[in-house]
């Protein structure tokens, strides 16, 4: 889970101890229900009184950032595993930009200069988490599996680089990198190419492509020079339940022939547990257990005893 820096700083240099004490609670409950807490420092946003300074534009942000990650450490006395950002790549556009959900990549293009900064932030944080000599951390990564038409290559390898492969070189002396998968980006001459209209889609657009995982953690491993994996993020949004069980099959599948071909994988932690907002909306399911939004009752689907099983028995499916 998150902890949120506006929560913890809600004003420059004003801590809440209310909140501390909140997320406290938060891991003490996962440990007393036998879950190990995996934190991430930093999930998207900022606080508003950063934004108002230029947020990663400001001169001080990665500062800023140090020291939020000074006051979180209050937090890790018994952590194991930190994230100090999730999926800085999706963050670094120019402010015109947005996401397509659809193709899985930014338009009209990522900041080198946000990029460096954002790195810049992470390696700080790093330095503030190695120091309490009891924690690994790293950072996570959203993988596209960028994939070329063809003739292709030199363009896939330009339009990947400040998209993905600038951040897994910067994980390269961390103790692990997450590795968050759902789908594959095809690369033509003039960048990401549409899929035909009949190829099997997802509820949030996506082509429907388990395989994906195992190549992300192929070309992660290749580019970091081998550090140790997490899967923090891997998943369908669907309403049918029996094919999520299809995907994450596939997806185990992947990550298993990825195992065996070397990649040092630490772990695997399925997106998501409940259904929950996503891109704009309730619509995309990808919970392992069903919210109702007016009652706020919760119903475990077929797929969570069938993942559970596999957990407890400490097993993949076979390639």
């Amino acid at each position: 889970f998150s902890v949120e820096w506006a929560r913890i700083e809600p004003e420059k240099g004003v801590v809440s101890r209310a909140q501390l004490d909140h997320y406290r609670r938060m891991i003490d409950t996962c440990r007393d229900a036998g879950v190990q807490p995996i934190v991430t420092l930093h999930h998207f946003t900022v606080p508003r009184w950063q934004f108002r300074d230029g947020g990663w534009y400001a001169p001080d942000v990665v500062d800023r950032f140090r020291r939020y990650t000074e006051t979180a450490t209050r937090l890790l006395d018994d952590g194991e595993w930190v994230i100090t950002i999730n999926e800085p790549n999706m963050m670094v556009n120019q402010e015109e930009a947005k996401i397509d959900t659809e193709n899985g990549v930014n338009f009209p293009g990522p900041s080198p200069h946000v990029a460096q900064v954002i790195a810049e932030a992470h390696h700080a944080s790093v330095d503030v988490l190695r120091g309490l000599g009891h924690v690994k951390s790293g950072w996570s990564v959203a993988n596209q599996v960028f994939q070329a038409v063809p003739g292709y290559e030199k363009e896939r390898d330009e339009w990947g680089y400040w998209r993905e492969d600038y951040y897994l070189e910067q994980a390269r002396d961390d103790d692990f990198i997450g590795v968050q998968s759902y789908l594959r980006t095809i690369i033509g001459p003039d960048g990401p190419v549409p899929f035909p209209d009949d190829v099997e889609r997802t509820l949030t657009g996506w082509e429907y492509y388990p395989e994906a995982l195992g190549h992300a953690l192929r070309h992660t491993r290749d580019v970091t020079g081998g550090i140790p994996m997490l899967v923090t993020e891997n998943g369908m949004a669907t309403a049918d339940d029996a094919r999520r069980i299809d995907y994450t099959t596939g997806a185990l599948q992947g990550l298993a022939s990825a195992v065996a071909d070397g990649c040092d994988v630490r772990g695997y932690l399925h997106w998501s547990l409940l259904d929950n907002y996503e891109w704009g909306s309730f619509r995309p399911t990808f919970g392992l257990i069903g919210v109702d939004r007016e009652t706020f009752a919760r119903t475990p689907k077929p797929s969570l005893a069938w993942l559970g099983d596999l957990a407890q028995r400490n097993v993949l499916p076979a390639p």
